[in-house]
């Protein structure tokens, strides 16, 4: 049923769709166009390279809360210890 609706509309719309008047194998997109993709291109490396430095300092930050965390568990292992044989 919906086949019979969509035939008329698709051949209506490829009969008012002109033909170009240029030809689509010689379009580029110019000088305009290299360097709007260029900036793009350039962007994302420059976005790149800080999501990985954030990256980065996290992980350190994070081994080093380890590092602080396990040194003050053993601190105070030491210093229970100490008292126990008080």
């Amino acid at each position: 049923m919906s086949g019979l609706i969509l035939a008329p509309l698709v051949s209506i719309v490829l009969a008012a769709t002109p033909s170009p008047e240029f030809d689509p194998n010689t379009v580029t997109p110019g000088p305009e166009g290299f360097v709007a993709i260029a900036l793009v291109a350039v962007g994302a490396v420059l976005l790149a390279m800080d999501m990985a430095r954030r990256v980065r300092r996290n992980t350190y930050r994070a081994e080093i809360q380890e590092r602080l965390a396990a040194e003050v568990a053993a601190q105070k292992a030491a210093e229970a210890d100490g008292a126990d044989r008080d």
